[in-house]
């Protein structure tokens, strides 16, 4: 999650995608839909497996990244820039305080 003020910017992680391999389809939630942290919020489908994506945080779905439908690819060519999934109006910012960060996230990827 990238915080932008009141919203969080959410996608999967680079090393999430490069797990998946090559992505070929990204279902996402309706803008209005409400998202529960650690619920599932869509799929995202590649040449390996379909995989659920679960929300890390709580809120309202403001925006969809509608590029996916037709590029999926950009989930595994731009993690973080391109290949966002969904822009959610934070319901309880705190729920960011529980998250890792890129360092913590990198050292718990190599522990497994």
């Amino acid at each position: 999650v990238k915080p932008e003020g009141d919203v969080g910017v959410i996608g999967i992680s680079d090393f999430a995608q490069s797990e998946l391999g090559d992505v070929v389809y990204v279902e996402l939630p309706e803008v209005g839909s409400t998202l529960e942290k650690g619920e599932t919020f869509g799929v995202v489908e590649s040449v390996k497996a379909a995989s659920d994506v679960y929300s890390p945080v709580s809120g309202e779905v403001i925006e969809t990244n509608t590029v996916l439908s037709d590029e999926p690819a950009l989930v595994n060519s731009s993690p973080f820039e391109k290949g966002w999934m969904l822009k959610v109006k934070l319901s309880n910012p705190s729920d960011l305080d529980s998250l890792m960060d890129s360092k913590a996230y990198s050292s718990h990827i190599e522990e497994h």
